[in-house]
Order: structure tokens, then C-alpha cells, then sequence
């Protein structure tokens, strides 16, 4: 199963009797799956078909979904009420003995709410029916090209992962025969470190700080921590290699490795292991940031 990136773009249009019709779709980042549709009045009901769709192949991303329709080859008519317009007429005839007032014009009693009318031609039940089929046709068919997109977008960011892992495993080696890590370096350190703490005082236990310098030697050596990466490096790839929607797995083991590096930059008190550990620190993050476009 290949990988696939939350963001992607596409449409599909067509035509069903006096309808003309084009579906846009638009995806983005986001935590969950959510699908927001912006749909034309009377073409509510494609709401659940089209969601109940989305959710069987999409499982995280925001989706927007904007149907247009254009109704063609149907003129509104305009009629005028006889049945308000002769009230009004009426009314007017009643107030004329009464008050002094210039009879009614006829573009006034036109101007007058209700008495001109517009008329939408009647719809046709089979033809709409048939529309709202063929629009669902066509949300199936501008939701696959926008799966396409997704799954191209993530074979690119798989390759861009398998990079960063092989950016990270290249310095994880690299921190691994650092001089600075090895054994001997870091007694000799701390040799250098107590000889010039018992020069400056006689109230040293040489026991004591036997121990204490053995206890520094053990919390100085990441060998814990590189063998956890060499594991995140081991399980990313499976992850990548395997595909389908790993988003949020490869950002909880992207936090790890960032944990294991910010351990191995403390523990270090060797410039060139720190120059490392920071290098590594950073090729995590930019591996942090890619897996944030994935499903």
C-alpha cells in the first residue's frame, strides 16, 4: 500500500439534461478527517451519500467539497397576481372618494410587492433525478483523481523520509566511532578532572570519587540511546516501506527520535560528538515537518 499525503486537489464536471455541473475538491492538513461541503440550495441530500464515500477511502485530512450547478435551456417566466392586484385596485378605488390622490400608475402598481411575479419552470422529476445521480457519479469520480493526487504526493514524501533515514543513520554511525565516546577518552577526561580537583584540595575521599567518577563514566555513554535510534531507524522504514495511513505513528516515533538526540546532545562533553548530535537534531526535524503531510 503506498503512502498518501493529506493535500491534493481535484474536479469533475458534467452535464445531466438542462443541468450543467463541476465538483471541487480541496484537501489540507489536519489531526482527524473532516469534510466540508458547500452545496446549492435543493442539492442537500448528496451531503450523506458523498460523506459516507469520503470516509470509506480518506481517514485524515480536511476536505472541501464545493458543488456548482447551472440550470440551462429553462427561462423564468413573470406573470402578475390578478388576485392581489385587484385587491389593490379595489383599495384604491375605496380610498379615491375619500381623500384627494391621483389614481394609481401602472408602473406604481407593478412597483408594489406581490403583484408581479417571477415564475420558475417546473422541474421535471426524472430529469432530476437523473442529475442527482450523475452529480454523485461525478463526486466518485473527482474524489479518485484526488486520491491519485494524495498517493503521488506521498510516493514523493516516502522518498523524501527514506532520505532523511538514511541522513540519520549515516550520522548515528558517525556518533558511534566518534573518539569522544569511546572509553578510554572519557576516563581520560575525568582523570584530568579529578587530578586537578585533588591539587586544589586535600579534603577529597579518593573512594568516593572513584565511585562518583565511575557513576559520570556510565551517564556519559549514549550507547543506550544510539540503539534506540538504530530501533526508530529500523521501524520508520518498515513504516514507509509498508505505507497506507502511518501519519501519526511516524510522528510519535519522530518525537522519540527527537528525544534520543536532545539525550545524547546532554550526555556529550565532546565537541565533535555534539556537532553530530546537533546535526542529527536537525535532519530529525525536517523529518518531523514532512511527516506532518502524511495520512
Amino acid at each position: 500500500m503506498a503512502l498518501s499525503s493529506m493535500t491534493g486537489f481535484a474536479r469533475s464536471h458534467g452535464t445531466s439534461g438542462p443541468y450543467a455541473f463541476e465538483w471541487e475538491l480541496k484537501s489540507v492538513n489536519a489531526k482527524g478527517f473532516d469534510l466540508r461541503m458547500r452545496l446549492p440550495p435543493g442539492w442537500d441530500e448528496l451531503e450523506t451519500i458523498a460523506r459516507k464515500r469520503a470516509t470509506e477511502v480518506l481517514s485524515r485530512g480536511t476536505v472541501y467539497a464545493n458543488l456548482t450547478v447551472k440550470r440551462g435551456n429553462a427561462l423564468s417566466t413573470i406573470r402578475v397576481n390578478e388576485e392581489v392586484l385587484n385587491s389593490i385596485l379595489r383599495i384604491a378605488a375605496d380610498l379615491a372618494g375619500k381623500i384627494d390622490a391621483v389614481a394609481p400608475s401602472v408602473d406604481g402598481l407593478m412597483a408594489i410587492k406581490g403583484v408581479i411575479e417571477v415564475v420558475e419552470p417546473e422541474a421535471d422529476e426524472a430529469e432530476d433525478k437523473a442529475a442527482r445521480l450523475a452529480v454523485a457519479a461525478a463526486f466518485d469520480e473527482a474524489l479518485t483523481a484526488l486520491v491519485a493526487m494524495r498517493k503521488r504526493e506521498g510516493t514523493t514524501l516516502g522518498e523524501i523520509l527514506s532520505q532523511r533515514m538514511a541522513e540519520i543513520e549515516t550520522l548515528a554511525n558517525k556518533a558511534e566511532a566518534a573518539p569522544g565516546r569511546k572509553p578510554e577518552a572519557i576516563r581520560a577526561r575525568l582523570a584530568e578532572q579529578i587530578a586537578a580537583l585533588l591539587e586544589s584540595s586535600d579534603r577529597f575521599d579518593s573512594d568516593r570519587l572513584n565511585q562518583e567518577a565511575l557513576m559520570m563514566a556510565a551517564k556519559a555513554d549514549i550507547r543506550e540511546e544510539l540503539d534506540r535510534i538504530a530501533s526508530h531507524i529500523s521501524q520508520a522504514r518498515e513504516m514507509i516501506g509498508k505505507g497506507g495511513p502511518v501519519g501519526r505513528r511516524l510522528d510519535f516515533l519522530a518525537q522519540e527520535f527527537n528525544r534520543e538526540v536532545n539525550t545524547c546532545c546532554s550526555k556529550s562533553n565532546d565537541l565533535e560528538l555534539t556537532n553530530t548530535g546537533l546535526e542529527m537534531k536537525n535532519v530529525v526535524e525536517q523529518f518531523r515537518e514532512q511527516v506532518q503531510n502524511l495520512e
